[in-house]
């Protein structure tokens, strides 16, 4: 018996079969729900930001305000106090309001409508989304207006169409500002009526929209100083080269537009949370 041998237990069959037949679940898929995602930019409203964060958010907000706005109202001011301001009767006249929608329609609010993304920090996602929506809805009719105007104006005058840059950088910038907003009309807004069905699809989506949103942008603010030299050029000729008054305006719309073509994409790519948990504005898309 001293030498005997204990054999173990052997293993239950039963609690085998019942620990085969019971897979491990996953946490984060229920009913076939897509995965839930760690973190949103809603989630950041519930962290203490330090005061460099909140100084960046402020003069980043405050500075792009400022700039979008300047634009339009010293473009306005450019038109009235040095072009003799607008008349359909004239054909120079009435080319006047072309690069007053161009910029108050592809750079104030379209700029404002990305701008969203950063301002609008305690209102649901939904919200934020439809004022997107609005802001880029109302740039619409002052694109097509001035776009209808400037046609108008060069077969008035005997202008070619679509021979410079600014010509072709515009054509550009419409078409991808026409397919942009066509895809966030249905791919963030439609589609969310089947939202579960299209989560994956949305999700690859955003990256691509955030980035051509600022691509666009940024022709639009390309294509503005083009047409402001353009036009400088043609209006002014050599007294340009002396430095007049005219001439000023013209450069410190541009210098405002370049400004806007930097503040913009960093405001809306850039996060403000603390350095541990960094999340950008557009991944709210």
């Amino acid at each position: 018996m001293d030498g005997a041998v204990v054999s173990p237990m052997p293993e239950a069959p039963l609690a085998r079969i019942n620990f085969e037949k019971t897979p491990p679940e996953s946490p984060n898929n229920y009913d076939g729900l897509p995965p839930l995602a760690e973190k949103r930019y809603d989630d950041e409203n519930d962290r203490v930001w330090n005061c460099g964060a909140w100084f960046e958010y402020i003069l980043v907000v405050v500075l792009s305000s400022l700039l979008l706005i300047a634009a339009s109202i010293l473009t306005i001011f450019w038109i009235i106090y040095y072009r003799k301001g607008f008349n359909m009767q004239d054909p120079k006249l009435q080319f006047n309001l072309h690069p007053v929608l161009m910029v108050g329609g592809y750079i104030t609010l379209s700029g404002f409508s990305i701008l969203l993304y950063r301002i609008c920090r305690c209102c649901s996602h939904l919200i934020v989304k439809l004022c997107h929506t609005f802001f880029h809805a109302c740039s619409i009719p002052c694109i097509v207006i001035g776009c209808l105007i400037v046609w108008d104006s060069h077969n008035q005058t005997q202008v070619p169409h679509f021979y410079s840059l600014h010509s072709w950088l515009g054509c550009i910038t419409m078409g991808l500002f026409v397919l942009q907003f066509m895809l966030g009309f249905f791919s963030f807004l439609i589609l969310l009526c089947c939202e579960n069905a299209t989560y994956k699809f949305r999700s690859t989506m955003v990256p691509i929209h955030a980035s051509f949103g600022v691509v666009t942008f940024m022709l639009a603010v390309a294509t503005a100083v083009t047409g402001l030299t353009e036009k400088a050029i043609f209006e002014l000729g050599d007294s340009y080269t002396q430095t007049i008054e005219e001439g000023l305006v013209i450069n410190s719309i541009g210098v405002i537009l370049t400004g806007l073509g930097i503040i913009i994409p960093f405001a809306v790519r850039r996060s403000n949370s603390p350095a541990n948990y960094k999340v950008y504005v557009t991944e709210r898309i």
